[in-house]
């Protein structure tokens, strides 16, 4: 690879949540939806596209928007957001893009000659009489998610579910429908795929209930199916037989939050929802998802990690600071304190939520509007007992280490190689108004190990970045 890559993996500048991984031609492709730093709803911005070649997955280039919210002609005053879309290469050779405009029911299609070129409005998917899916009484459509098979029979996914068994469910479902080779015709009517949260209970979702986030992969000549759960920090799969089969729940892919993982049952990051999919890229597989920033659910940014994966089953991937590194990040250098991928208070964690995630804790967040440049994400509000957790580095010759923080804080940062581990440093600070360095030696065994940040002290400190 050309450099490192770090998770979030596009730049601190970039929120693109709900990516859906594609890989055509020799690059991988995130489509994702586009959040606003600092929005005040869910995907604010229009459809960009970053893809990098499948052999160096640092090489991210941005390929610019794809698709604008009023090309479709229900949104001319760009009043509805994009919501998550999925893309596929159909079998004319044009690229398909499937979406949805927030709380409207349909299910829009746009088309274009290149991956990531400028996409083109198409249609609605409808029935053969013309009449569009998701009008009259039909089942609200949500998060497509598109699959072409070998046989070259075309099938789409949609639906969500209300998040408690208490909602009303206001024409909610999981379906699986087959479509006609115009990639908008309905070919055989939508049925329920999986179960949502109120029909859940006694079943083998009941712990693990659909809430949206569709996406399929055919692997092995099975049907993975890839969900988000209601309880929206984790990715789900289930498998099949057939496209329209009946889905067995398998596992846990990843948890934004990383419970589950490895067997930690605690929320070590501020929760919220995710969404992604897996794809096999250069000889390995990967999982991407979502995670929260800026105190709220509407500034949301990619991250991907390995997953393991035996022929059949998934394993649960743990966050880390290197997803897409191929291992961990080298004891040399400077990086940025945003690349954490356990951040929590002294008293842990809560939702994203500014009422919830307030003065007490951290967040990741950074400075001036929202833009396509100018990088400068930190953790900011790091108070007595925050905690900034980094998995993994290779220590081989480091001996010192540096924080570069502001603020009001009057303490020291408690470097530990595990979360409960040795104290592998102290690094005291001192209140700055500017950005200001500070360093200690560092005594740590070579080999791989996480890196865990605890501020003890008064007052709060932002923490830029930290270096060797």
């Amino acid at each position: 690879m050309k450099s490192q890559v770090f998770n979030p993996y596009l730049p601190s500048y970039e929120y693109i949540p709900d990516g859906e991984p594609r890989v055509f031609n020799g690059r991988l492709y995130i489509y994702g939806s586009h959040d606003k730093f600092n929005g005040d709803v869910y995907c604010q911005n229009d459809y960009v596209c970053w893809s990098c070649p499948e052999t160096d997955l640092s090489d991210w280039r941005y390929e610019g928007v794809i698709f604008k919210k009023v090309q479709d002609p229900r949104n001319a005053d760009g009043s509805h957001a994009l919501w998550a879309p999925d893309v596929c290469q159909g079998l004319d050779g044009k690229f398909y893009l499937y979406y949805c405009l927030d709380f409207l029911k349909e299910i829009g299609v746009a088309v274009c000659d290149e991956p990531a070129g400028k996409y083109e409005f198409l249609g609605f998917v409808r029935w053969p009489d013309g009449r569009v899916l998701g009008t009259e009484n039909d089942t609200r459509q949500f998060d497509p998610g598109i699959f072409i098979d070998d046989d070259e029979r075309i099938y789409l996914y949609s639906g969500n579910s209300p998040r408690y068994a208490d909602m009303p469910n206001l024409d909610k479902n999981s379906q699986k429908m087959e479509l006609e080779k115009d990639m908008l015709t309905i070919k055989s009517a939508p049925v329920e795929n999986l179960p949502i949260i109120t029909a859940a209970p006694g079943t083998e979702y009941a712990e693990h209930p659909f809430f949206e986030a569709s996406s399929v992969r055919k692997i092995n000549g099975k049907y993975y199916f890839i969900y988000s759960s209601t309880w929206m920090h984790e990715l789900c799969w289930a498998v099949a037989d057939t496209p329209l089969g009946d889905y067995r729940f398998g596992g846990v892919l990843v948890s934004n939050s990383d419970i589950g993982a490895n067997g930690n049952t605690e929320a070590l990051n501020y929760r919220g929802n995710t969404h992604g999919s897996v794809a096999f890229v250069n000889g390995k597989w990967y999982v991407f998802y979502h995670r929260q920033t800026n105190r709220h659910f509407f500034s949301r940014q990619a991250c991907a990690e390995e997953i393991k994966f035996d022929g059949e089953k998934f394993y649960q991937a743990e966050v880390t600071s290197c997803g897409l590194n191929g291992g961990p990040l080298k004891d040399e250098g400077t990086y940025e304190a945003r690349i954490a991928c356990h951040l929590y208070s002294k008293n842990g964690t809560t939702e994203s939520l500014a009422e919830q995630q307030n003065e007490n804790h951290p967040a990741f967040t950074q400075e001036g509007e929202d833009r396509e440049d100018n990088p400068n994400q930190y953790i900011n509000n790091m108070r007595d007992g925050a905690t900034a957790g980094y998995r993994y580095f290779n220590f081989e010759k480091a001996n010192q280490i540096s924080v570069t923080t502001r603020g009001t804080a009057s303490g020291k940062f408690i470097v530990k190689d595990e979360r409960f581990g040795k104290v592998v440093a102290e690094i005291k600070i001192e209140p700055s108004e500017k950005w200001q360095t500070f360093t200690a030696p560092l005594s740590i065994d070579d080999g791989k190990h996480p890196l865990y940040f605890t501020y003890e002290g008064e007052g709060y400190a932002d923490f830029l970045r930290f270096g060797f």
